[in-house]
């Protein structure tokens, strides 16, 4: 059995965070160690404070940061460098696996020798909207693939698509390829699966290993999030140039009102064309930031802390 440690930056955790490690405890695949990276020392405490949880979860390490250290990249690089296990999970603090075998199935999707990294299925809560859902399942489809080289005409910018909500990496591939870049506004799950594709490697989709992660942003947060993600991609030409993602965007779109349509849910559509007009804006804005004055770049984007 290959040994196995879960990852998870944190701020701000809250109950959905104490859960993912109540849920951690049950897996059929013993976790060795739960690396914590959380910013801002206060927030945890808070939490955690006159609770069992250092007796309750033992095999857990904690390191704090400071607000102004945290970086996609580089801080998760931080956390697998506390790591010798041969195999880690990358994890958000509010991504709860929907079952006891979340970490056999990543493990699993894992074990084909040319995969770089495996990630999971992405349910939506109960209580989102049938938009959200209905997002969930085109992004995370209930059909397993692997992912390389000779996909990039098919699936054009999916082909790198990989998300450290929940994701397993081989260490020494991980190490190999540099882990991830060190500095970067958003992404780095899809910087390091490009990369690892180019390198001759395949990204596992196993959605049998679920986790119920979802969010209703609204529009606002969507401009912010969508800003960033241009962003990111601007600053990664070698990379997303050559696989332009506007198509996947109104594809999705379509497939929504359609979806909606069906369920004669009609009245939340203005709501998807409104939210897909600042997805759309924040995007396109976020891909031409250096034309743009610094201090409007900074209000656009929802990492702030990242133009310091």
């Amino acid at each position: 059995m290959k040994t196995v440690d879960v990852i998870i930056p944190t701020y701000k955790p809250d109950q959905k965070f104490m859960d993912l490690m109540d849920r951690l405890k049950e897996q059929t695949v013993p976790i060795r160690r739960i690396i914590i990276i959380n910013t801002g020392r206060k927030y945890f405490d808070r939490l955690t404070d006159g609770t069992s949880f250092s007796g309750r979860y033992n095999n857990i390490l904690v390191k704090h940061i400071a607000k102004r250290e945290f970086d996609h990249g580089s801080t998760r690089n931080k956390a697998v460098g506390y790591s010798d296990a041969e195999i880690f999970i990358m994890m958000t603090q509010d991504a709860v696996p929907a079952d006891e075998f979340m970490v056999e199935k990543l493990l699993e999707a894992l074990d084909e020798k040319n995969v770089a990294v495996a990630y999971g299925r992405q349910l939506a809560d109960k209580s989102s909207t049938e938009a959200e859902k209905f997002t969930r399942n085109f992004n995370y489809p209930a059909q397993k693939a692997v992912k390389t080289k000779a996909d990039l005409d098919r699936l054009g910018i999916k082909t790198f698509f990989c998300s450290n909500v929940c994701a397993a990496y081989k260490r020494d591939i991980f190490d190999a390829l540099g882990g991830f870049i060190n500095h970067t506004i958003f992404n780095e799950d899809m910087i390091f699966a490009a990369g690892a594709v180019f390198a001759g490697y395949g990204i596992a989709y196993q959605p049998e290993a679920r986790v119920y992660h979802s969010h209703d942003y609204t529009a606002g947060e969507q401009f912010r999030r969508y800003f960033d993600l241009g962003v990111s991609q601007a600053d990664h030409p070698e990379i997303f140039a050559k696989v332009p993602s506007e198509s996947e965007g109104m594809k999705l779109f379509m497939r929504t009102v359609a979806h909606l349509s069906r369920k004669k849910m009609i009245e939340q559509i203005p709501g998807v064309i409104i939210q897909t007009g600042f997805k759309y804006l924040g995007y396109l804005a976020g891909k031409n930031y250096r034309k743009l004055p610094k201090k409007l770049v900074v209000r656009c984007s929802a990492n702030r802390r990242y133009w310091e």
